[in-house]
């Protein structure tokens, strides 16, 4: 509980330059107006797209906004913050459901650019699934990027699980195949495969994902396989376009937003629920194991709106 609160703080305090680049601008809008007119609509639009939040969110909490302003008979613009703050929570909620994967057997393949914070995310959620009472296993299937397989041994190292990882430069799938056995014969709980986010160019890139992921359907079919997108909260639109681009080419299940602590561009996460119907599954705030944690649509939003 502890730790929980402690990330809540550090959330909040990462998110306080989104709060003064987006939320102080909402917070002008509410009381700098009168009444809900169509100039107040506009402005409010206006600032959702310069938050981040994109086009087709913000339409969407903006007609979510209104249909609960006619149904409440709301006139002042005041008493309307509330409505936009529930109207957001409701647009970012992840289900139960969104976990089966620590339920049952389990691969779990992270994808995405390099430097967004893949392997460490993997060597976090290690710590976290064994802290669980989880039986885990990596998969060093980076074998591209230089020091990649060093940073994950180190994390395996730290979360106290095993690694199964080759050389750097082999094939990642020859990698990913060698885990699936190992995984299935000492019955681990949950296999976390790190891959390439990089390769001579982006179809090269798109094909040997697709060529790993149906490695690991056609090994180990009694397992869910989970595909978890990592971007940078710091890049904002680009994170959007990232997660668009990738879930072309794999069954994306989720999403892992990490650097959340600084950044002006906090409102991505709301833009990349709603806009891809993919959840954000959880975020990263820090360099430490517990700075990853499940995503809380309440508890963001909170943090955000504080």
């Amino acid at each position: 509980m502890e730790e929980k609160v402690g990330f809540f703080k550090k959330l909040k305090n990462g998110l306080e330059k989104t709060r003064k680049s987006f939320v102080s601008g909402v917070d002008s809008l509410f009381t700098g107006f009168s009444e809900l007119d169509d100039e107040f609509y506009e402005e409010l639009e206006e600032l959702l797209i310069m938050g981040d939040i994109g086009v087709n969110t913000t339409m969407s909490i903006i007609d979510g906004l209104k249909e609960r302003v006619r149904e409440e008979k709301i006139k002042e613009a005041s008493a309307c913050k509330q409505l936009l703050i529930d109207t957001i929570k409701e647009q970012m909620q992840v289900h139960e459901e969104a976990y089966e994967f620590l339920e049952r057997k389990a691969v779990l393949l992270l994808i995405g650019v390099n430097g967004v914070g893949k392997t460490t995310s993997v060597g976090k959620l290690a710590g976290q699934f064994k802290n669980m009472g989880k039986k885990v296993m990596l998969a060093a299937a980076d074998t591209f990027r230089a020091g990649a397989i060093d940073q994950l041994k180190e994390w395996a190292g730290r979360a106290g699980v095993e690694i199964i990882a080759g050389q750097e430069g082999s094939d990642p799938a020859a990698i990913v195949y060698d885990a699936v056995a190992a995984a299935k014969a000492r019955d681990v709980d949950l296999l976390l495969c790190d891959t390439a986010g990089r390769l001579h160019n982006k179809k090269n890139l798109m094909a040997e994902l697709h060529k790993i992921h149906t490695i690991i359907e056609k090994e180990y079919p009694d397992a869910l396989l989970e595909t978890l997108i990592v971007v940078d909260g710091t890049t904002g639109q680009n994170a959007l376009a990232q997660a668009k681009e990738f879930s072309e080419v794999a069954d994306v299940s989720g999403v892992i937003l990490t650097k959340l602590d600084g950044t002006a561009k906090g409102g991505i996460a709301i833009a990349i629920q709603s806009e891809l119907n993919i959840p954000v599954k959880y975020i990263g705030i820090g360099e430490q194991m517990g700075d990853l944690q499940r995503f809380d649509a309440e508890e963001f939003v909170n943090a955000l709106f504080e």
